[in-house]
């Protein structure tokens, strides 16, 4: 599996240790958007790109990652999309199986938020820190792996509909979920892999590790 991670101007929340160990035990592309490379710094690592309008890495940072090879892309500080995102659409035009943001939780709530949005417009995009993974899902998913996890799933849109869940705790079949119902939080998977789907809206999985 081809891994991107993509280092937000967020927090790590958790340990250097345990995303010094994600990235050893599952090596991938690094990248970051701007104030993200203070992140990759602390993990005595080298991005391969960073991009960003640069007003938040540290500049013997990115003197230092300058010398070292790594491609660096300056942009205006007005302009139509976020650091992040403006990331995630060149990474996204690759050919990665799957793309891991990490930072890009904590911090400013607006930030995070923005972030967390982020889920809805690329594909195979997911969000994590030492003690959680989010994602959204495309109509149907089935999670591998899971059995004793803490799932949650929360609705971004006004309606989740028919949604099923099979392998649960608490499984549903063919329900409404309405946005700000708190029915699908903190679910617990009782089955090695579990399956959900659902006819239209969209939805957030949230996985506690």
């Amino acid at each position: 599996m081809k891994i991107a991670y993509v280092f937000f101007n967020g927090e790590l929340l958790g340990s250097s240790e345990y995303y010094i160990n994600l990235l050893k035990q599952e090596p991938g592309d690094l990248y970051c958007a701007d104030g993200g490379a203070n992140l990759v710094k602390k993990l005595n690592m080298t991005p391969k790109e960073i991009w960003g309008d640069l007003d938040s890495v540290a500049s013997d940072i990115l003197e230092e990652y300058a010398k070292s090879g790594t491609i660096i892309k300056k942009f205006p500080k007005d302009k139509d999309y976020t650091d992040g995102e403006l990331i995630l659409k060149h990474v996204s035009a690759m050919d990665y199986d799957k793309i891991i943001i990490i930072g890009g939780l904590g911090g400013r709530r607006d930030h995070e938020l923005s972030n967390i949005n982020l889920l809805f417009l690329f594909k195979n995009l997911y969000l994590i820190t030492e003690t959680e993974e989010m994602f959204s899902i495309e109509k149907k998913i089935t999670l591998n792996n899971v059995k004793g996890k803490t799932i949650s799933f929360i609705p971004f849109s006004e309606k989740v509909l028919g949604l099923t869940l099979i392998g649960f705790k608490f499984p549903l079949n063919n329900y409404t979920l309405i946005q700000g119902s708190s029915i699908c939080m903190s679910n617990v998977a009782i089955e090695n892999d579990c399956q959900v789907e659902y006819k239209d809206g969209k939805l957030i999985g949230i996985i506690v590790k």
